[in-house]
Parts: C-alpha cells; sequence; structure tokens
C-alpha cells in the first residue's frame, strides 16, 4: 500500500510530466465532490420547482461542468503570449461587460449580476471580469515592473484607476463579495511585485475605510456585520441563514449523517446548493468530509502559488503574475465563501469554486485552472533540458585566486 502511494507521489510531482498533477489532480476531485454535493443539495428544491424531477439542478450542473471542460481545453491551446499581447482588450472586455449588466441585466433578489442569454439562461459579468482584470494588471507589472518597484504613481496609483472604476460598477450592482475578491487580488499581486510596503500599508488602510463607508452607508449591509456575531439574537429575521448554516455543521459531528441525508436542505436552508453548499457537504459528510474538502482547496492553492513561483524564476513575469492573481482569487472566494458558511464572515453571495452550482462560475474557474496549466506547461518546456530531466539551477562560478607574485616556484 505504501509503495503504492509512493508511486502515485512520484506520478503527480515528476518533473517529466507536462503539466502539474497535483494541481490537475485537486481541481477534477473538487468538481467531482461538488457535482455529487450539488445533486444532493438540490434534490428537494428541484423536484419542487421541476414537476417531480429531484435532477434538473444536478443535470445542469452537469453540463456546465461539460461546458467548462471544453472551455478548458480550448483554453489549454491558447499560448500565454495571445493572452499578454490582448491584455488592454480583456480589460476593456472587463469593463463593457459591467456596463451591460446595469442596462439590461436580470435582477435576482435585488441585485442585477446576470446578462440574459437563451439556453444557458444567463453569464454573472463579475466573474468575467475578474479574470479580465487580473490578465491586465500581469500585464501592466510585467511592462513597467521597474517603474512599479521605484515609483508610488506607477506601483499603486496607476494600477488601482482600472480597479476603483470597477468597484464602483460592482457597487451599483450591487455585488460586494466580488469587490472583495477583486480588491484583495489586485493588492496582493502588487505586493508580490514589490511595491513599497508603506504604500502598500496605506492603500490597505484606504481600502478598509472605504469598506467601512460603504457598510455604513445602507442598514442592511450594517445589519449582515453586526448579526454574524450573534446570529442567534435575531434567528427568524436577518440571522436566519447563518443559523440553519451553523446547524447543518452540528449535525454533521465526525462523519456526518451520510450522503443524502441531510434535513437542512428540506426547504430549511436557503440557496443550499449554491452559496451554502458546504454546509450541506458538513452535515452529510462530517467534520473528516469537509477537512479533506478544505485540505484539497489548500493544496490547489498552494500548487497555483508554485507555479507562479516557478514561472517567475524562468524569466516569465507575466505567467508568474497572472498565475499569482488567479490563485488569489480562488483562494480569497473559497476562504470568503467556506468563511461565510461556518460564520466566521458576514454572509456574502459568493460561491465556492468549482463546487457551487453555478455556469459562470464554474466555467471561469476551469478557465483559470486551465490558465495556470498552460503557464505550467511552457515555464517546464521553457526549463527542461534536452535529455527530459528539468534544469539544475545555475550555480555561480568563484573566481580563480590570484597567485601573489612573490610566491611562485
Amino acid at each position: 500500500m505504501r509503495n503504492k502511494a509512493r508511486r502515485v507521489h512520484d506520478t503527480l510531482t515528476a518533473e517529466r510530466q507536462p503539466v502539474d498533477g497535483w494541481l490537475l489532480f485537486c481541481a477534477l476531485a473538487i468538481l467531482c465532490i461538488g457535482w455529487v454535493m450539488v445533486t444532493s443539495a438540490s434534490s428537494e428544491i428541484s423536484s419542487e420547482r421541476f414537476d417531480g424531477n429531484a435532477f434538473y439542478y444536478s443535470m445542469r450542473h452537469g453540463i456546465f461542468i461539460v461546458i467548462g471542460l471544453v472551455a478548458a481545453i480550448c483554453t489549454l491551446r491558447v499560448p500565454m503570449s495571445a493572452w499578454q499581447q490582448r491584455s488592454f482588450a480583456m480589460l476593456m472586455l472587463g469593463f463593457v461587460l459591467l456596463v451591460v449588466v446595469l442596462v439590461v441585466g436580470r435582477e435576482i433578489n435585488g441585485a442585477k449580476r446576470w446578462i440574459p442569454l437563451p439556453l444557458v439562461g444567463g453569464v454573472q459579468a463579475s466573474e468575467i471580469a475578474k479574470l479580465c482584470l487580473m490578465i491586465w494588471l500581469a500585464g501592466y507589472l510585467d511592462r513597467r515592473l521597474d517603474k512599479v518597484r521605484a515609483s508610488v504613481v506607477n506601483g499603486l496609483i496607476l494600477p488601482c484607476v482600472p480597479l476603483l472604476l470597477m468597484i464602483v460598477l460592482l457597487a451599483l450592482e450591487p455585488d460586494f463579495g466580488s469587490i472583495v475578491v477583486m480588491g484583495g487580488a489586485v493588492m496582493g499581486m502588487l505586493l508580490m511585485a514589490g511595491v513599497a510596503w508603506w504604500g502598500f500599508i496605506v492603500l490597505l488602510g484606504l481600502a478598509g475605510g472605504g469598506g467601512w463607508l460603504l457598510a455604513i452607508a445602507e442598514p442592511y449591509r450594517w445589519e449582515r456585520l453586526t448579526t454574524y456575531t450573534d446570529p442567534w439574537a435575531n434567528m427568524y429575521d436577518s440571522g436566519y441563514q447563518l443559523t440553519q448554516a451553523l446547524i447543518a455543521f452540528g449535525r454533521g459531528h465526525l462523519s456526518g449523517m451520510g450522503l443524502g441525508n441531510s434535513v437542512q436542505k428540506l426547504f430549511y436552508l436557503p440557496e443550499a446548493h449554491t452559496d451554502f453548499v458546504f454546509a450541506v457537504l458538513a452535515e452529510e459528510l462530517g467534520l473528516i468530509g469537509a477537512t479533506a474538502v478544505v485540505a484539497l482547496f489548500g493544496l490547489l492553492i498552494y500548487r497555483a502559488f508554485k507555479i507562479g513561483r516557478r514561472a517567475e524564476l524562468a524569466g516569465l513575469p507575466f505567467s508568474a503574475y497572472l498565475g499569482y492573481g488567479i490563485a488569489l482569487v480562488l483562494g480569497a472566494q473559497a476562504f470568503i465563501n467556506i468563511g461565510v458558511a461556518s460564520g466566521l464572515l458576514p454572509t456574502k453571495g459568493l460561491t465556492l469554486p468549482l463546487m457551487s452550482y453555478g455556469g459562470s462560475s464554474l466555467i471561469v474557474s476551469c478557465v483559470q485552472i486551465a490558465i495556470l496549466l498552460r503557464i505550467d506547461a511552457e515555464t517546464r518546456k521553457l526549463t527542461r533540458t534536452p535529455t527530459g530531466n528539468a534544469a539544475a539551477p545555475r550555480r555561480k562560478a568563484k573566481k580563480p585566486t590570484e597567485t601573489p607574485q612573490g610566491a611562485q616556484a
């Protein structure tokens, strides 16, 4: 058994493989677990809404997975140079989508976040805009890296102008979860690019102050912030969704109630198959299952950062910073979703990447994984020796010591 595990480990980590095996394994595992959990969490609500068809949402989720995998395969064939050359066009695409959704967007639960489309239902503009912003910022850092590290204007002010414009558009939807993820990813990329610490701290303070102003501007936002500290005080009002999620966690215990045996999905927990699918997973699979999924996400984010670091060491700054940005987006979104479901963070409408029901989030997440795999493939090809093995790090040659003239024989 130990030898088999060793062989699997060696296969996934071997340098001769075309792409990172661990990243691919984690992504496919989360996709499969997500499909199973969406099927379980949506069975009752699907049966009620669609004349007894308990697998309606499951079948749609399966279709979205197929579309996401096809999109990922197509993305794998696109060289990173193509993304780099079209980085500004991608930024403009993000702005266009965020403007279009405000004009023709479909309003659901008081928010205009979806552009209606036939067959698929709609596209969530913010999901695509996040990726577009990461591509543009990676290109900006590649072109002006020296100026970014030397100047506050180039390092903080100019990169944050598109971010601020997108924040304004997202606030009009409103979509504050995407604002947090997008802002955190941009600040993380700037920090990794070597922006001055004092400037980064100032930017962080301004972001915190802006978030505070947005929170107190509307009573319902402030209520969300205060409710999560003691949801049981308003368990039948503003704290209802969080208390039901906590009940799901409590019922799960160590090994869970068993797959399909969730009680909270029986119309107690709202959005059980979308934003709170992790709570249903914790109820059915328990602490063991929830910990395993968190470990998969942790390993996926670690491998994404490692891919970015390998690209940076190989002299591919655009690929490196784009890899960092994707890792930050996926990591922040997963952290916030799991934190909200477990009561660690205030309620936000963010899906769990690769798991929650939702076509836009799922397809864009698959594309992001494919970009990471493409970055890794190009980095491996660049650093691989003619024999097929990874090139060893170069060592600096020692300077020959000069022999004193009087010491010569």
